[in-house]
């Protein structure tokens, strides 16, 4: 996908993350800060922080812009 912050890939990877924590990011190809966030995110749900992953998630996917070549 291309294009930068606000663009529709971001949006559609905040949209999937919104519902799975890291899921968005791993829409974007980085699969070590899908699976951290995932992994993170379903651990501290067990101790009601869950929470603040899921919106940095949300937020990291929406904010993400690809190094430039």
């Amino acid at each position: 996908m291309s294009g930068g912050q606000g663009s529709g890939g971001n949006v559609l990877a905040a949209l999937c993350s919104f519902f799975v924590p890291g899921l968005g990011q791993l829409l974007q190809g980085r699969l070590l800060a899908a699976l951290f966030q995932f992994v993170l995110a379903g651990a501290l749900w067990f101790v009601w922080m869950g929470w603040i992953v899921h919106l940095w998630s949300i937020i990291d996917a929406a904010r993400f812009e690809p190094k430039k070549r």
